[in-house]
């Protein structure tokens, strides 16, 4: 009876050229991920054919204290409506719709904001807000 071990040879798996393969999958797919996304809707964006910056005629400012300056003068909040219709109406002659632009401070209220907003819409007048830090 022969009890000798024998040398037998281990199972071995050659794993060489796997991380190779693995790679090229792996940036296979994700790839393939960034070209195929079935959640995208197209959408035309408009093309401006002129400068569509609009134009400063107006510029109310609030700031942090809560006072409404237009241009560089301070303008009580009771004749806010007024001061805001004479100079859209000034406006109006050269202009078919005058812009106001209300520079707020992020600390003013949101109340003087909206004063001035009304007021600019009951004049008849383009709104454009412009908030600062």
């Amino acid at each position: 009876m022969n009890i000798r071990k024998r040398l037998r040879e281990k199972p071995e798996v050659h794993t060489g050229a796997l991380n190779d393969i693995l790679f090229i999958l792996l940036l296979f797919f994700l790839i393939v991920s960034t070209l195929a996304n079935p959640n995208v809707v197209k959408v035309n964006n408009p093309k401006g054919k002129s400068d569509t910056k609009a134009k400063q005629n107006i510029v109310v400012s609030i700031d942090k204290t809560n006072s409404i300056y237009l241009g560089q003068t301070l303008v009580p909040e009771y004749a806010l409506d007024s001061v805001i219709k004479v100079e859209v109406d000034k406006v109006k002659a050269f202009l078919d719709t005058p812009s106001v632009v209300i520079n707020a401070d992020t600390i003013s209220y949101t109340g003087g904001f909206f004063k001035v907003m009304s007021a600019a819409k009951k004049a008849g007048a383009k709104i454009v807000a412009n908030v600062k830090d």
